[in-house]
């Protein structure tokens, strides 16, 4: 039986500007596609293997992570096809010195079939917006059972600060007022200013952190700590739901002291996180209550009577999950910039190009 002849790869790059009209409006349908992929990823329908991150002895503040998965079928209402890819991702917080933002990505997806590539995406939207949609999911889900927060805190008030933000809000909450605290007066006054007020809520600027956090009953650690720096169990006192999506402020007896929601266990347990801490500290992973899989399946119930975190180490999947979803819209709407011929030699017996 001869073998079937696959079409020639064809290769297409989609620049920030295309995924940022791809997604605009589609906030709530994204945090709903998150939750389809983590209930894949709970279902053992993905591959995600460890984070690879390079660093490098010169620049110790900087790192570039990897980040391959793939994803099986049928996620979602349509059913679309798996994918696979990976995320390339930088973090160098000295270029905030030079004007520029700390992140920078890209992302690759592979045909599953051919193991082809076939889409260069421009990847740092997307990384915000899984994190973001990722961050609304959990609490949307955690609120359902301890009741709807009133009083948001964002710790943190970069770029992760505002995608969370904005992704937040699609969730219909009443919010009486908005914190906000920053290491630096400069950029928590800018946030508060540019991001929370036009919502017409009211807004405070916190001078210090401990304040922040006792007056928010959810509080978005949005940072870039290396090591933790809140370790006052007695802020937490009114047991407020926290989105640790910095991984790294919260102290091992803040982490002790609260129901511990993750998601993924032997990924977010690395790295020195607040959590891969608190197991180093303990020699177990028995604070760990949960994955936000058992949340969306019921499987666990967050108590009222301590503090909730969320600590999402961050999945490859999302990114294949929203990048792939970011390619279809693109395609169809002919916003992406195709490359012909870029993949050169497509016959194995004859080089291209020879006369």
């Amino acid at each position: 039986m001869a073998e079937q002849q696959a079409e020639p790869p064809g290769f297409s790059v989609v620049p920030g500007a295309a995924v940022h009209r791809s997604l605009a409006g589609r906030r709530a349908e994204i945090i709903d596609l998150v939750e389809d992929a983590y209930r894949l990823h709970g279902e053992g329908r993905t591959v995600n293997p460890p984070s690879y991150f390079l660093r490098f002895p010169d620049r110790p503040t900087a790192r570039i992570i990897a980040l391959p998965a793939s994803v099986g079928g049928g996620l979602g209402a349509d059913g679309e096809a798996g994918v696979d890819g990976i995320k390339w991702i930088s973090s160098f917080p000295t270029n905030l010195g030079l004007g520029i933002p700390r992140a920078s990505a890209l992302l690759l997806l592979n045909d599953p079939r051919t193991g082809y590539p076939y889409a260069c995406l421009e990847g740092s939207i997307i990384s915000a917006v899984r994190t973001a949609a990722s961050a609304a999911s959990a609490a949307r889900r955690l609120a359902e059972q301890r009741g709807t927060p009133r009083r948001i805190g964002f710790f943190g008030t970069g770029l992760i600060a505002r995608y969370i933000h904005d992704h937040l809000s699609e969730l219909g909450w009443h919010i009486e007022e908005f914190g906000v605290h920053d290491l630096s007066a400069k950029y928590a006054a800018s946030f508060a200013e540019q991001v929370l007020a036009p919502t017409g809520t009211p807004v405070r600027v916190h001078p210090d952190a401990e304040s922040l956090v006792r007056s928010s009953d959810l509080i978005v650690f949005a940072t870039t700590a290396a090591t933790p720096h809140v370790v006052d169990t007695s802020w937490f006192d009114h047991n407020p739901l926290v989105l640790h999506v910095s991984l790294r402020d919260l102290g091992t007896e803040v982490v002790l002291r609260s129901a511990n929601v993750v998601d993924d266990v032997e990924h977010v347990l690395k790295a020195d996180t607040s959590v891969h801490l608190a197991e180093q500290e303990t020699g177990n992973r028995a604070f760990l209550d949960a994955t936000l899989y058992d949340v969306l399946t019921g499987k666990f119930t967050a108590p009222a009577d301590r503090p909730v975190v969320f600590s999402p180490f961050g999945l490859g999947v999302l990114d294949l999950v929203v990048g792939a979803h970011v390619h279809r819209l693109a395609t169809a709407a002919g916003d992406t910039v195709p490359i012909d011929g870029f993949f050169h030699e497509l016959d194995r017996h004859q080089s291209a190009g020879t006369s």
